[in-house]
């Protein structure tokens, strides 16, 4: 399975936090599983980051780098295709975020990590 995490999916494995789920656990840790993570989702972070609406430890950025090599997550980057696809995307979420990771899924046909009960809104799988 192609797995493509969300930002807080990303956040909370990294920190072990136990609102990730053991279903999600479970994906990560099965090493058939192709794991990716949005360059758009990091964007989102280092935005709220910012802005003061996310706060994280200090050298977060080399430890989302270090978790992703040791899970082997693979960075996902922003293709013209992904950006067009938000176009057809009905308003069922109005983060531009998650509508990005959501047109990344259906055009890379990847299923979406996430807790967000906005984004099983789409037509697109998503495990939780």
């Amino acid at each position: 399975m192609r797995c493509l995490l969300d930002s807080h999916a990303l956040l909370w494995l990294l920190d072990g936090d136990p609102r990730l789920s053991a279903k999600a656990r479970e994906v990560v840790a099965d090493a058939s599983n192709e794991l990716g993570f949005g360059r758009g989702s990091y964007w989102e972070i280092c935005i709220k980051v910012s802005l003061g609406k996310l706060r994280l430890r200090a050298g977060w950025p080399e430890a989302i780098a270090e978790a992703m090599q040791d899970y082997g997550i693979r960075w996902w980057g922003v293709e013209t295709a992904h950006a067009e696809a938000v176009v057809s995307l009905p308003f069922l979420h109005r983060d531009p975020f998650d509508r990005l990771m959501v047109a990344q899924a259906m055009v890379e046909d990847l299923t979406i990590l996430s807790a967000d009960p906005q984004i099983r809104a789409y037509a697109v799988p998503v495990i939780w």
